[in-house]
């Protein structure tokens, strides 16, 4: 019998998912956890998916660790917690091409690519998922410039480390970007409220004006049932 996981690297807990698939066979839960742990301390801090191959009748397991996913390994190496959410709004990090290789080098395996250099665009899509800029520039454009062979020297030579200028620059990019976008996002954000506190002042005034009339149609017949 098989059972996938997709667990904390280093850190599994037991939980009621687990106990319910493995406690009717008689599995010690505690060893799984422990053998889970020895064998995916290595990604501690990543979500990692994780086969367990059970044998309900000896009470024997196997465990069988996949690399994490693609955004994951992004995450980690970009020390980024989560993505964006709002891609088109706000950008969380800026990624050199040689990072992408670092990250496509660690999960070419298991990626359904043709060839490395699809690999590469593949991982450069999932930047742009995460709202992650690649070279100071939109995923989508860089996926182009994949395509028109600009980053087939880093991408042949494999190479992994982002020239010390070169991240210093995209830092210094990348800070300014942000500092726009946040003010960008703040003057959305307080544009909403306005406007939310301007149509809650209308709908008042309306309330208002509502009840006014109320009471001067029941004055008009006040004054009708006093003439009678």
């Amino acid at each position: 019998m098989q059972v996938k996981l997709l667990v904390e690297g280093g850190s599994m807990k037991p939980g009621p998912a687990l106990s319910q698939k493995l406690g009717p066979m008689g599995i010690n839960l505690n060893q799984v956890i422990q053998k889970v742990n020895e064998e995916t301390k290595s990604f501690e801090g990543l979500k990692v998916p994780v086969e367990l191959d059970v044998n309900p009748t000896t009470k024997k397991f196997d465990v069988k660790v996949f690399s994490p996913p693609v955004s994951e390994l992004l995450k980690r190496e970009l020390k980024i917690e989560k993505g964006s959410g709002i891609q088109k709004k706000m950008q969380v990090a800026n990624a050199s091409i040689e990072q992408v290789i670092f990250v496509t080098k660690m999960k070419y395996q298991n990626l359904l690519a043709r060839n490395f250099k699809a690999a590469v665009k593949s991982v450069v899509g999932t930047c742009v998922s995460l709202g992650v800029l690649v070279e100071n520039k939109s995923g989508a454009e860089v996926e182009k410039e994949i395509d028109q062979g600009k980053y087939d020297k880093e991408i042949e030579s494999e190479s992994t480390e982002t020239p010390s200028a070169k991240k210093e620059a995209m830092d210094v990019y990348f800070s300014e970007l942000k500092a726009k976008q946040e003010k960008a996002l703040k003057q959305e954000q307080a544009a909403a409220e306005a406007a939310k506190e301007a149509a809650a002042v209308a709908a008042g005034t309306t309330a208002t004006a509502t009840v006014k009339e109320g009471e001067k149609k029941e004055e008009k017949v006040e004054a009708k049932e006093v003439k009678k």
